[in-house]
C-alpha cells in the first residue's frame, strides 16, 4: 500500500511564492519510484500537467509555468517538491501529485492553492 501526503498549499497574494511537498510512504523503496509529477485542476476545468521529474532528474513543465515553477525530488525522503514563484490568480487550483511505482499510478489527495489579485 502506498500513500501520498501533500502539504504546502494555502492563500497567497499575486506575485508571492509557495512550496508544495508530496511525500510517499508505504511498502516502497526509493529506487522503485519512477516519474513524479504535479497536476492541477481549477474549477470547471480539466486536470492538467504542471511539471514532472523522472527518476534520472529530467524535468518538464507546462508552458504556463515555465520560468516560475521548479520541480525537484529528494529520493532519500521519497518526496517531490514544487516551488512556485511569481504566482498569478490563474494558478489558483487544487494541486495533485502523482507518482509511478513499478508501472502503477498513485495520486495524492490534493492541496488547494489560491492566489488573490
Amino acid at each position: 500500500q502506498v500513500q501520498l501526503v501533500e502539504s504546502g498549499g494555502g492563500l497567497v497574494q499575486a506575485g508571492g511564492s509557495l512550496r508544495l511537498s508530496c511525500a510517499a510512504s508505504g511498502s516502497i523503496f526509493s529506487l522503485s519510484i519512477d516519474a513524479m509529477r504535479w497536476y492541477r485542476q481549477a474549477p470547471g476545468k480539466q486536470r492538467e500537467l504542471v511539471a514532472g521529474v523522472t527518476s534520472g532528474g529530467s524535468t518538464n513543465y507546462a508552458d504556463s509555468v515555465k520560468g516560475r515553477f521548479t520541480i525537484s525530488r529528494d529520493n532519500a525522503k521519497n518526496t517531490v517538491y514544487l516551488q512556485m514563484n511569481s504566482l498569478k490568480p490563474e494558478d489558483t487550483a487544487v494541486y495533485y501529485c502523482r507518482v509511478t511505482i513499478y508501472g502503477k499510478l498513485y495520486w495524492g489527495q490534493g492541496t488547494q492553492v489560491t492566489v488573490s489579485s
